[in-house]
């Protein structure tokens, strides 16, 4: 136990206790990965089903995605009671040691039948993201970070794209209707011109992740939730790519601007967003 300076006990998980809570999270994924396999044929057998229903602007929620954190909250509860929990659907409590979900990002893809979503999961704990894990069900490709021991896909290790050039670049940007229209069009304007190929693909959690396993060189958003982001930013760092500080600028609790990409490139994204880059490790404030 570590004594914090607002004199609050914080938990602190030994190296025994992550490597319980990363061999669980490899089950969580595979069996919150069926649940929500599930649920795409079906979406897909029934097309627009009424189930399917609009948070906001562009912001769909579906039957899935309830059930699925429901079943990723009830498997943590019983597994580690002491940790807390902060879901999309559902919320949570950020405590010292915290679970952060979204059951299915990419809901518009996963409503429309495209084989782009995923579940994400991360673990924070100590200060730092410890684990982070996403999974597409329907392509079974399930990448995995953990601080200070690399990442993969599908167990085998990734690396970031060699990418030096920002003529060979792939970028991909994300846009939110909370974020300001003409910052995303800069953003996007500035990139094309300096000659990148600039994709959208409506999943910020895998854009991370691809940009971990070298699909893709660089993935900004001007403003993204914790669970959208903390394990795909931890597998970033993890496979050598440079990334923004999401939890140094509390993130965990407000949201933020996204920044991760190959270190050459790096830079060049940062410009055009805005976004700074961070040195040093994104710790909680």
């Amino acid at each position: 136990m570590t004594q914090s300076a607002d004199n609050r006990i914080r938990t602190t998980l030994s190296v025994d206790a992550i490597d319980q809570r990363e061999e669980f999270l490899l089950s969580l994924l595979a069996g919150a990965s069926e649940l929500a396999l599930a649920g795409y044929d079906k979406q897909k057998a029934d097309g627009a089903a009424p189930a399917n229903r609009m948070k906001g602007p562009q912001d769909y929620l579906t039957e899935t995605d309830g059930a699925v954190e429901a079943h990723i909250r009830a498997r943590i509860a019983a597994a580690f009671p002491e940790d807390s929990f902060l879901g999309e659907e559902t919320g949570g409590n950020a405590g010292d040691v915290v679970w952060v979900v979204d059951p299915i990002d990419g809901t518009a893809n996963f409503a429309r039948g495209i084989p782009h979503f995923c579940i994400a999961i991360a673990l924070v704990a100590n200060g730092e993201t410890q684990l982070g894990g996403t999974i597409n069900p329907v392509l079974a490709e399930t990448y995995l970070a953990r601080l200070g021991r690399g990442a993969s896909r599908n167990g085998v290790p990734i690396r970031v794209a060699p990418t030096s050039e920002i003529s060979a670049t792939s970028f991909e940007l994300g846009w939110s209707t909370r974020s300001v229209l003409a910052d995303y069009i800069a953003a996007h304007t500035a990139l094309v011109v300096a000659g990148s190929n600039v994709r959208r693909a409506s999943s910020g959690a895998l854009a991370l992740c691809y940009v971990a396993d070298g699909r893709s060189d660089g993935y900004a958003e001007l403003l993204m939730n914790p669970w959208d982001c903390l394990g795909g930013l931890l597998m970033v760092r993890e496979a050598g790519g440079v990334t923004c500080g999401f939890l140094s600028g509390g993130g965990l609790d407000d949201g933020g601007a996204v920044l991760a990409a190959t270190p050459a490139v790096a830079a060049i994204l940062s410009q055009a967003t805005g976004i700074a880059l961070f040195e040093g490790r994104d710790r909680r404030p």
